[in-house]
């Protein structure tokens, strides 16, 4: 069987969807903690919520393939859709540790105001 040129395989653009919205996210949560690191918490849970969408939507890219496989509609391995998961799955996990650094900022701000 021959393989398909990187223009002919259908799975390209679903890849270069999941790595742009998964990029996307990244930079909202790189946006997030900078916000946090400001006090400015509205701007970070903002900019979380920003990026959650953004990662549901390279999900939502993958589940199609996935989807598809499941009804039998399969597709030619390729390398650059294996990266685009690669990158969704390590930017899923960048944005959880975000939210829970935004909210340590927060407790350890709140707490030294306290102790003011």
């Amino acid at each position: 069987m021959a393989m398909k040129s990187m223009e002919d395989n259908e799975l390209v653009p679903v890849a270069m969807q999941i790595i742009l919205h998964a990029g996307d996210a990244r930079v909202k949560a790189d946006e997030a903690l900078e916000f946090a690191k400001n006090a400015d918490f509205n701007s970070a849970y903002a900019s979380l919520a920003d990026s959650k969408a953004d990662i549901i939507q390279a999900h939502q890219s993958q589940t199609k393939v996935i989807q598809d496989e499941t009804r039998g509609v399969t597709h030619e391995p390729n390398l650059l859709f294996t990266h685009a998961q690669d990158t969704l799955m390590t930017i899923a996990s960048e944005i959880r540790f975000a939210r829970r650094l935004v909210e340590l900022y927060e407790l350890i701000l709140q707490n030294g105001e306290e102790n003011k």
